[in-house]
């Protein structure tokens, strides 16, 4: 099995990585995607010491929306950085996460979106996939990535390539990514018991676009909700994905498996 997205290199992963790391290999994990704020050495660090232990870990880095302020201004900064660090990190396979959070407004809206499109034409030069962040923000967050799409394919013929991860969005989001090209995420969330519309969108998302994550320590499934999360738990992501698609755990994950191969080449 595999773990789409999760922040290994977190503070709070700091004092028992080697346990974490542990118990989610026990519970079959092969690989996992590690996600990087750009810029941030103590995190890259950490990564570093977490591919020691696990070397199925590989990485994505990019600016979150929630830090896009830090580049007011001089917003193209934000691709450099992003693109120094990659080249740097043997293990990095993805920009992200990447996106818009009108949620909490942390850095201004315009900011954000220059930032996120920056950071998308660096994937798009690059030919790496994009794991995308997005709250209360579906239209812009659609229209940009169309946009993306229409220079990729009037350049190259090709189509952005990425995921929306840990979904919670509408079904009219979901629709317009799948026509994009794009994969979905689904984390602890869709166990939740008031998440019936999401668990809905899960059932209905191609089996070919479909992964699952933890987004620890962020986001623990039931039954450990309220808990720090970690990549083991996906475990149980997977277990309500194929309850709700009616198909058997083993099959969902092979199938699981397969999509991170192809959009992540680990």
């Amino acid at each position: 099995m595999i773990d789409s997205h999760c922040h290994l290199a977190d503070e709070a992963f700091v004092t028992d990585l080697a346990e974490v790391i542990e118990r989610a290999r026990g519970a079959g994990l092969t690989h996992a995607l590690c996600v990087l704020a750009a810029g941030n050495h103590a995190e890259a660090d950490q990564a570093g010491v977490a591919r020691t232990l696990w070397p199925g870990i590989r990485t994505a880095v990019g600016v979150h929306p929630h830090q896009a302020g830090h580049f007011e201004a001089h917003e193209a900064d934000a691709a450099s950085v992003v693109k120094a660090q990659i080249a740097r990190d043997p293990a990095a396979r993805a920009v992200g996460e990447i996106g818009l959070d009108y949620h909490y407004d942390f850095a201004p809206r315009t900011t954000q979106r220059v930032v996120f499109r920056a950071q998308l034409k660096l994937a798009r030069e690059a030919g790496l996939p994009v794991v995308i962040h997005s709250r209360e923000a579906e239209e812009d967050t659609i229209e940009i990535l169309e946009e993306e799409c229409a220079i990729l394919s009037a350049k190259s013929g090709g189509s952005l390539r990425g995921v929306l991860h840990c979904f919670t969005g509408t079904a009219w989001m979901a629709s317009q990514a799948l026509k994009l090209g794009l994969h979905i995420s689904f984390a602890g969330i869709v166990t939740f018991p008031k998440a019936a519309e999401l668990r809905e969108i899960a059932r209905l998302v191609p089996e070919d676009r479909l992964l699952c994550e933890t987004d620890s320590p962020y986001l623990a499934p039931t039954p450990f909700r309220g808990k720090r999360n970690e990549p083991a738990w996906v475990i149980r992501v997977l277990e309500e994905l194929a309850t709700l698609r009616g198909t058997g755990p083993g099959d969902l994950q092979r199938r699981i498996i397969d999509n991170f191969a192809a959009l992540f080449r680990p």
